[in-house]
């Protein structure tokens, strides 16, 4: 398992392997007094092998052999890698990770976050352990093992909670090595730093880390060890703050699908260049033995290959949506006539005339959301007009992207995002507007450009939020100005829409998901005729039936649904061949939508 701080995957970072002396001696010597020999830890999302407890190349190959499916084994302080690696050159492969190492005789603690941070305490906690990891791109581990684990003094998890809300956003795990082989020189290791994407707090991961090196210092250990893949500079510089120095020791794994991008030629340069969405799909594909051919790196277009088909793809737009379907989603006034005829909810709404007709309607709804009839990533949207000279601000502004002009009831509600692929529905998530959290000291303007950049790094650059008039106008409009300084905890709103191009956050709900709504989506991709979209409604209660169809957008993004297996179902619609889940967009929306197997990116 590996550490995900500011938004690193699963295989950039684990526990570290040991120092200069951790090598001990040859593999066919004899281990120090006292020290157990063979150890592997199971953790529930794979085994940490400890390398120099074997006296063996023999035995510590037939260990690693020993790994489950879906899992990833790590070994750690492999005395003599090269022989090892020697001995099974097709089942081996050197982690490309560097070793950092915090020497807790000289640590000095530094300013935390103001997040909450804590030993873990049961069931609830280690689902939302799992959540974070999933929402990470990481393994989950098995709930009943880590409560077990949770019992044992060789391991210590902790969790950090966002204040007020009582949230889990962060984890961390810690090994003690004394406890796990006797190790005689007092070492312990950092596994699992997962930090939630969508955190509005600054400095959690450094926080978590924090506090694991002064528990450990607090146990009498000497180190904290941990390994970080070498291209993750996030992460290493997370590290270096807190203190740990890179050492010159090597780390092993198996050769399986999960690392197969640590030890496979890399992918192109344009390959490298794709956004989130395009690059989720062509992970996806490859993965399956697909051709992946890079059309236009910065357009996200791709031609996949199989067994003598091609698709032409662009992110989740694919050759089998038709341009009739295509146009459908585009033109949000045809959306809802298509919605209507189908028997599915949509809001009170009307062309903008630009006459009186506009301030009668609304003086007869009372507040309105104007929006361009054709466009996307929110650009152009007012939400909350309340006054006719609002609306005609309002307008002009929605006509700077589109000519024609919708103006339609604001409907109170939580915006949900439903993915349906092949008329099942696979994930639903809650959209959130922009927000941020004090902190007692950073005014209103840094927290907004410091989640800015936290949103800008885990979405590839794809999310930030922009400092404009809307920005200040709503911070205005919850009683605060931009140089304000909130207190520690105080949750500020700063844009009205939720799109994630505006820095909007986007959450999970698929378990929640009332047939009901899950039926109106299915109704809305088959009146369409559209293969894959994404359905915006709003909805009073996440779990309850009553719904408002927004739009449909005919290229929904893929990447932002974790830990549902949208890529998945997106190629089992493609190439159904290559399916292994034997169901692929056939099963019902329950199953469609249940979390698979989570593979790195």
């Amino acid at each position: 398992m590996t550490s995900s701080p500011s938004g690193s995957g699963p295989a950039d970072a684990g526990p570290g392997s040991g120092g200069f002396s951790t090598r001990w001696h040859s593999l066919s010597a004899d281990l120090p007094e006292g020290v157990l020999s063979d150890v592997v830890l199971e953790c529930g999302w794979g085994r940490i092998v400890f390398g120099q407890t074997f006296t063996s190349a023999e035995r510590l190959v037939s260990a690693l052999r020993g790994e489950a499916s879906g899992h990833r084994d790590i070994c750690i302080y492999p005395r003599e890698p090269h022989v090892l690696v020697a001995s099974a050159p097709t089942e081996l492969f050197l982690d490309p990770s560097h070793t950092y190492r915090l020497d807790l005789a000289t640590y000095s603690p530094g300013r935390a976050s103001c997040a909450v941070v804590r030993p873990l305490r049961g069931e609830a906690d280690v689902a939302a352990m799992n959540a974070v990891y999933a929402t990470a791109g990481m393994l989950q581990a098995d709930p009943e093992l880590v409560l077990a684990n949770h019992e044992d003094p060789v391991f210590h998890y902790l969790v950090a909670e966002e204040p007020g809300t009582g949230q889990i956003i962060g984890t961390v795990t810690g090994i003690d090595h004394v406890q796990a082989f006797g190790d005689p020189e007092g070492g312990t290791s950092l596994w699992c730093l997962a930090v939630d994407p969508q955190s509005r707090l600054a400095g959690v991961g450094e926080h978590l880390t924090r506090a694991l090196a002064e528990h450990f210092r607090e146990c009498g250990r000497s180190y904290v060890d941990l390994s970080v893949l070498h291209d993750n500079r996030p992460a290493i510089a997370l590290y270096e703050r807190v203190g740990f120095v890179r050492v010159p020791v090597l780390s092993l794994k198996r050769k399986n699908t999960i690392n197969e991008r640590l030890f496979v030629t890399p992918p192109s340069e344009a390959y490298q260049r794709l956004n989130p969405y395009a690059r989720i799909i062509a992970d996806e594909a490859r993965r399956r033995g697909v051709g992946v051919d890079v059309l236009d790196a910065d357009w996200g277009e791709l031609r996949l290959s199989h067994a003598g088909r091609s698709i032409a793809t662009r992110e989740s737009l694919s050759e089998l949506t038709t341009a009739v379907a295509m146009s459908r989603c585009d033109d949000k006034r045809v959306t809802r006539r298509i919605a209507q005829k189908a028997g599915i909810s949509v809001p009170r709404g009307r062309p903008a005339t630009g006459g009186d007709a506009d301030v009668e309607f609304l003086r007869e709804l009372g507040t309105l959301v104007v929006k361009p009839a054709r466009g996307e990533q929110g650009k152009g949207i007012t939400v909350g007009v309340s006054t006719p000279e609002e609306l005609v601000e309002a307008v002009e502004l929605a006509r700077q992207h589109c000519p024609d002009v919708l103006l339609e009831e604001l409907v109170d509600g939580h915006d949900l995002r439903v993915v349906v692929i092949g008329h099942q529905v696979v994930a639903a998530a809650v959209r959130r507007p922009a927000s941020v959290v004090g902190d007692g000291r950073t005014p209103v303007r840094g927290l907004i450009a410091a989640q800015s950049r936290r949103r800008a790094a885990v979405t590839g650059g794809e999310s930030r939020i922009p400092v404009d008039d809307a920005t200040v106008a709503t911070v205005r409009a919850h009683g605060h100005e931009m140089d304000d300084v909130l207190p520690v905890g105080e949750e500020l709103v700063v844009r009205r829409t939720a799109n994630l191009h505006t820095g909007g956050t986007i959450h999970d709900v698929t378990a929640q998901l009332h047939p009901e709504v899950a039926s109106a989506a299915v109704r809305a991709s088959r009146a369409l005729d559209i293969p894959v979209t994404g359905l915006d409604f709003l909805v009073p209660d996440l779990a309850g039936p009553e719904h408002v169809l927004i739009e449909a957008n005919e290229r929904p993004g893929l990447a932002n649904h974790e830990p549902q297996p949208t890529a998945e179902r997106f190629l089992d619609l493609l190439f159904p061949e290559t399916s292994s889940t034997g169901g692929g967009a056939d099963a019902d929306w329950q199953s469609a939508g249940s979390p698979g197997d989570i593979q790195p990116r």
